[in-house]
């Protein structure tokens, strides 16, 4: 359940990393926002799809106050080609996503997150501390019967500078797909 290294109030890990709008990105471009999602992604994943709708409606509803979704994918893509950059690239555009999609190609990142799952969450304050680890909610398949919306009452709660009532939760998804 929790990670390895990154506890609750650890300082997020920088990264270097380029997006699929060919831009390269690290924690010092979100310097202005109040909260920083990092989710470890990737394409072919059946729970990573089912969330991608979630992930966008979390991005436009927190967007304007404060909130930036970075996705992060560091699946290996000689086993793995639907998790390649230039998929990558089509897949953001064919699904329209609205929050960035960086590639971790050399899987540094993912290692310095302790990241095993897609999808995987790790929500950061202003100050860039770890607040909340974990899943996005209760129920990956079936959007409407949702009981228990860890990330968005954990947003919700950081936002009113409340304490994070469920600070981690176990991670669901596939495994990050690792160099051999």
């Amino acid at each position: 359940m929790a990670t390895i290294n990154l506890k609750i109030g650890s300082p997020a890990p920088d990264f270097n990393l380029t997006g699929v709008d060919g831009k390269k990105y690290s924690l010092s471009f979100f310097v202005d926002k109040k909260a920083l999602i990092v989710i470890f992604s990737c394409n072919h994943c059946p729970y990573v799809q089912a969330y991608e709708d979630r992930i966008k409606q979390i991005q436009e509803v927190y967007g304007n106050k404060g909130v930036t979704v970075v996705a992060i994918n560091s699946n290996e893509d000689v086993n793995y080609p639907d998790d390649s950059f230039e998929n990558m690239k089509k897949r953001a555009a064919e699904q329209k996503f609205n929050f960035l999609y960086l590639r971790d190609e050399d899987q540094s990142v993912a290692r310095a997150y302790d990241a095993t799952h897609t999808p995987e969450i790790f929500l950061f304050d202003k100050e860039r501390k770890l607040t909340f680890h974990g899943k996005i909610d209760d129920n990956w398949q079936e959007p409407d019967r949702v009981q228990n919306h860890y990330l968005k009452n954990a947003l919700d709660e950081l936002l009113a500078e409340k304490e994070i009532s469920v600070p981690e939760t176990f991670t669901i998804g596939c495994t990050i797909k690792w160099k051999k």
